[in-house]
């Protein structure tokens, strides 16, 4: 599971304060920027880690998800971007897009059902991606 928090970037006498993210055992960042809007930065946190005491300058909030807010970050993360681009990517590596108009004028068949079932373990994929980052 993944909580999402936010944060306002503070820039003050020449350096950028950002959130501090938690470390794992290999000592790597873990935790995902998913988009600034407002001046607002939202960040994707594991649940099984917790944040490490952070700057003083920077104040970080839990987020409670409406159906807009989860919108909006969508529509801003380069994150749900990419995976939006690997879906295609993914689907296009069987099917292309005249194969898929052939598919939808067909009648049902063998091969619309081979079809639809790669485009659905497409969107199931990019499914678990986007909840993986709390979305």
């Amino acid at each position: 599971m993944t909580s999402i928090v936010c944060y306002q970037k503070i820039i003050a006498d020449g350096t950028t304060y950002r959130i501090a993210l938690p470390l794992n055992e290999e000592g790597q960042h873990l935790g995902t920027e998913l988009a600034t809007l407002d001046g607002v930065t939202y960040v994707a946190i594991p649940d099984d880690h917790e944040l490490p005491e952070q700057p003083e300058q920077i104040t970080v909030e839990p987020v409670t998800l409406t159906d807009e807010l989860r919108a909006a970050i969508k529509a801003a993360s380069p994150h749900v971007r990419l995976i939006n681009a690997r879906t295609i990517e993914k689907i296009r590596a069987v099917y292309s897009v005249e194969d898929e108009i052939k598919c939808l004028r067909l009648a049902p068949s063998d091969e619309t059902d081979a079809w639809r079932a790669h485009v659905e373990a497409c969107l199931a994929w990019a499914a678990e991606e986007k909840a993986a980052l709390g979305l």
